[in-house]
């Protein structure tokens, strides 16, 4: 038997005009949509025609058995067997911090059914548009929740991405449940940055209530955070220019 195939999309930021056409086309060209109850919520007004299925946070694991169940259904129409066209949507990219890695994990379970991933644009990469140029050269993307991560690996990475300069990306930086994460991470971020580091916050990327500010990396420290914010913390090599955060990437010297 053909396999049936799950999309993984990453549907970006949350307005439509920032996820990609390959994204869009598989959308459109899907029966049911499977996701966090949010995302879908930013999808119904572009995709009224779809059936969805949502679930709540922390149900990632129910929500990607719910998509195989769905995939292994088959309609029948004049030219016989039709897959049903399952897609599971993930914020930003589906590959970081998204559902793909989840949706491998379990894939083995369900032989008849196949993967295609379908890239989306990540926070780092829409936010960074917004703030200038921060990561314009190495940079690393780091996540504050510990749901899934111990925080003494976080704390390591933090360290390690300082160490070798690397610009920083920090995703979810507080929530209701993580209160101080931010100033944790300054804390552990101190003794390698110095005070005046260009750097850059992101709210609500592609969302209502977009906005950005830059500051210095020991403003940052009082800065309050929240689950929509992405930070920035620039290399030492970066600098600020028409409002904007710039690392330079090497051309002039």
């Amino acid at each position: 038997m053909k396999k049936n195939i799950i999309n993984i999309v990453g549907i970006g930021p949350g307005d439509p005009k920032k996820m990609t056409i390959e994204a869009y086309e598989t959308l459109y060209s899907s029966d049911t949509l499977i996701g966090y109850d949010k995302y879908l919520d930013m999808l119904k007004d572009t995709f009224p025609d779809k059936r969805f299925i949502s679930t709540s946070m922390t149900k990632e694991v129910e929500r990607c058995r719910i998509a195989f169940e769905e995939a292994e259904k088959i309609l029948e129409d004049e030219s016989g067997e039709r897959y049903f066209k399952v897609s599971v949507v993930s914020s930003g990219d589906a590959g970081v911090y998204g559902m793909a890695s989840l949706m491998y994990e379990l894939l083995p379970e369900y032989p008849q059914i196949g993967i295609n991933v379908i890239p989306g644009v990540t926070a780092a990469l829409s936010g960074a548009a917004l703030l200038g140029a921060p990561i314009a050269n190495d940079f690393a993307v780091i996540s504050m929740s510990d749901r899934l991560t111990p925080f003494t690996e976080i704390e390591k990475r933090l360290i390690l991405a300082a160490k070798g300069d690397f610009g920083i990306v920090i995703y979810n930086p507080e929530s209701k449940g993580r209160k101080g994460y931010l100033k944790k991470a300054c804390e552990i971020l101190a003794p390698y940055i110095e005070e005046n580091r260009p750097v850059g916050v992101a709210r609500n990327i592609g969302r209502a209530g977009e906005s950005f500010l830059t500051m210095t990396f020991k403003e940052l420290s009082v800065y309050s955070a929240d689950m929509h914010t992405t930070v920035f913390i620039a290399n030492s090599n970066s600098f600020f220019v028409d409002g904007k955060v710039v690392t330079r990437r090497g051309y002039v010297r």
